[in-house]
């Protein structure tokens, strides 16, 4: 069995597999191989892999099912220890496996580990997708040390420390693949955004810790796939973001929370629209309507629920301390202006 798979999930991205590729293979060591699992891809990416890199195991997937789905197929597909769910617009760095690999060898309660994510664009920021490590505030809505919101910090070593998260990024996730396939894998309903909150939830609910390991460093451009002013990423974000919290929240807490969030919800429509964003606004009027249709088939995933990972949130609002207190800055414990 190979010791660590590091697989990128492909779609229509031979522009980023011929830009980065070259490093990720340079710097893997030989305990690790590198998989391209291909989502159906309309470019020309297949067959410049085989003609450049006729090393690279391919996986060929034969729709494109989403993140989600894409993983799961190709995972199934896969026998290693570890699993490094990578995204093709990802430059890494030397040495950026190691740390996460001892992290994981010396300590069997860990099941995922993320990277500390920078900037590719800008790469004395953090970058948007996962920072410093995820957290998420009791009403459900997703932060990172280095990042709340849009607001990005300069990294300055003060996010250095390896430290337990809530969530792990997807762009960079390391992942023990004994519990990635006892949990089924990611949610396919899903298809993509959110997903990885929803997975690193229920791994917590299995008794396992989450952490970020900034030893390792890597570069994410993102909005490789969907980019940030897409109205279908918010749709999907909004949209999964009530998934995650019906499939996992403690019975006692549905009520207060989906009551809260569908009024911050219609705030936000109403914000997008005054911006003149129209199609953002009813993204999310479609997202809500989206899950009450499919409410009853993802409140029955709701089973083995932990109720004391939720007590592991953020217990303050994100959006009040943000958007009315001017807090832009969380160190994994405290926000700060």
């Amino acid at each position: 069995m190979t010791k660590l798979a590091i697989v990128i999930l492909n779609w229509n991205g031979q522009k980023f597999l011929s830009q980065f590729l070259p490093a990720l293979l340079r710097f893997t060591p030989d305990y690790a191989e590198v998989i391209v699992a291909d989502n159906a891809s309309e470019d020309d990416s297949v067959s410049f892999l085989k003609e450049t890199y006729p090393s690279v195991r391919i996986i060929q997937n034969y729709e494109n099912g989403g993140f989600s789905k894409g993983y799961n197929e190709a995972l199934q597909q896969i026998e290693a220890e570890y699993y490094c769910l990578l995204n093709s617009d990802i430059e890494v760095t030397e040495n950026w496996i190691e740390p996460v690999i001892d992290l994981l060898d010396n300590n069997s309660e860990v099941a995922v580990v993320q990277p500390k994510l920078l900037s590719y664009n800008n790469k004395e920021y953090f970058e948007y997708a996962g920072a410093s490590g995820g957290f998420l505030d009791f009403l459900g809505y997703p932060f990172c040390r280095g990042r709340v919101f849009e607001n990005l910090e300069k990294d300055n070593g003060q996010h250095n420390s390896a430290m337990e998260v809530f969530w792990a990024t997807g762009a960079a996730m390391f992942v023990r693949s004994n519990i990635f396939h006892k949990l089924n894998g990611l949610d396919e309903d899903f298809f993509a955004h959110m997903e990885e909150i929803d997975f690193c939830w229920r791994v917590k609910s299995l008794g396992f810790k989450v952490m970020v390991e900034p030893k390792s460093v890597i570069y994410h451009i993102g909005g490789g796939t969907l980019p940030k002013n897409s109205a279908r990423k918010t749709y999907l974000n909004f949209r999964n973001n009530l998934f995650l919290l019906l499939k996992n929240l403690p019975k006692s807490k549905l009520f207060p929370v989906f009551l809260a969030r569908f009024y911050l919800d219609h705030i936000a429509a109403l914000f997008f629209l005054l911006q003149g964003h129209w199609k953002d606004a009813w993204a999310v009027l479609r997202a809500q309507l989206s899950f009450v249709r499919q409410f009853r088939k993802m409140k029955r995933k709701s089973n083995n629920i932990n109720p004391l990972v939720y007590k592991q949130t953020y217990q303050k609002s994100i959006v009040f301390n943000r958007y009315f207190k001017n807090k832009t800055k969380f160190d994994g414990q405290n926000l700060t202006s």
